[in-house]
């Protein structure tokens, strides 16, 4: 059975919208909706001030399409467009601190051997530490810091990753690398290797259906014990693949590590820009530089016609970056072949290196350790100098 339009709109028709009036298709909430390879891709628009509590729309939306015979999957956001009220009113409350012209003195020296200036402690051995970071998931997240440290890497550094996620680390399958860490001395942990990337993950540590319920303090004492007691060895940098949100683990690593500077990844809708917002002010708070935003799933191309459809919309985050001063890294199609490769362990860049999607990755790569420099040429600028004659 061939799935179209019609009958997805039609199945969507019985899902009710807010408040029990009417359907979410009759109230003209659902985008266009685009299919392939028996995939349906869609995005329902809702009341920004009533964003939190439409996951159960979103959610019942997508059962009753994949439910529906010869579908494969589907790819269902929340979006909401903004109307000069609810979606603006955490905007005019923060423009004061926009970090553009002004963006060097407002970072005193945080990242150069900075640790001696910011109390911050470094690890030895590696030259820099960025944070990708979100402040949702579902977003793409890991697999963008995978191809990220990968990128890195093929530019010519030598990078490791740590999987910070405790809860739900992915590096383990985005990287196919499996066993138990062996120990030096049985105390230090020897990262695992794969692609060329030294790696650490909580991954290796447990079993992949053990839930961890660990509260605040375990959480902190582990990430640190991954960090610092890791026999890493000589990294230009470390790429360190952050849970989604702005809790004890962001702030952990933070407030604690000289973090050379973050990169928020979003999507282009509203909702999980008003998300990644929250992760951009956590770090502005902590004195840790923004070295940009990456818009991923920005665009879709049909891989039959090779028509583009903005499915979530389109250029969001670069506005966002616009607004805020910070630099726009790139934009990250929603291509199969990326979702295809991570969830083989094979990410992008390694598996297809020549293809346009690699290329965005190594593009990003390169602007993101521009950005690196930049920082520290900052820091060491603002250093006074004492002269004797």
């Amino acid at each position: 059975m061939s799935v179209t339009k019609e009958i997805v709109t039609e199945r969507l028709k019985t899902v009710n919208g807010p408040d029990f009036t009417g359907n979410i298709v009759d109230l003209g909430m659902v985008s266009e909706i685009f299919i392939a390879d028996s995939k349906v891709f869609f995005s329902i628009t809702v009341p920004a001030a009533r964003a939190q509590e439409m996951e159960p729309l979103r959610a019942a939306a997508e059962r009753v399409v994949k439910a529906i015979p010869g579908v494969a999957g589907a790819v269902v956001a929340l979006t909401a467009e903004k109307k000069g009220g609810g979606m603006e009113a955490p905007v005019p409350a923060r423009p004061a601190p926009r970090p553009a012209p002004p963006a060097t003195p407002q970072r005193p020296a945080p990242q150069a051997p900075a640790s001696h200036s910011s109390g911050k402690r470094g690890v030895p051995g590696i030259e820099a530490i960025i944070a990708v970071a979100s402040g949702k998931g579902g977003v793409g997240k890991s697999t963008t810091a995978v191809n990220l440290a990968l990128g890195l890497a093929a530019n010519g550094l030598r990078v490791g990753v740590l999987d910070a996620d405790i809860y739900g680390p992915s590096m383990p399958k985005l990287l196919n690398i499996h066993g138990r860490p062996q120990t030096v001395d049985g105390k230090i942990l020897k990262p695992m290797e794969n692609y060329g990337l030294k790696v650490m993950s909580m991954g290796f540590l447990v079993d992949e259906e053990t839930p961890m319920i660990w509260r605040g303090p375990m959480v902190m004492s582990a990430l640190t014990q991954m960090l610092r007691e890791v026999e890493w060895g000589r990294l230009d940098v470390l790429v360190v693949d952050m849970p989604p949100g702005t809790g004890d683990a962001q702030l952990t690593m933070a407030q604690q590590v000289p973090l050379a500077g973050a990169v928020i990844v979003s999507t282009p809708q509203d909702l999980a820009l008003i998300d990644a917002r929250k992760g951009l002010n956590m770090f502005k708070k902590v004195d840790v530089p923004l070295l940009g935003i990456v818009e991923n799933m920005s665009y879709f191309i049909a891989p039959d016609t090779g028509k583009r459809y903005d499915i979530f919309g389109h250029g969001g985050a670069r506005r966002e970056a616009e607004r805020l001063g910070v630099t726009f890294l790139g934009e990250v199609p929603l291509e199969m072949g990326i979702r295809e490769s991570s969830d083989a362990g094979t990410p992008v860049v390694v598996s297809k290196p020549d293809s346009a999607e690699a290329k965005i990755y190594r593009d990003i790569a390169a602007k993101v350790w521009d950005r690196v420099n930049e920082e520290r040429g900052a820091a060491e600028a603002a250093v006074p100098s004492i002269v004797f004659e």
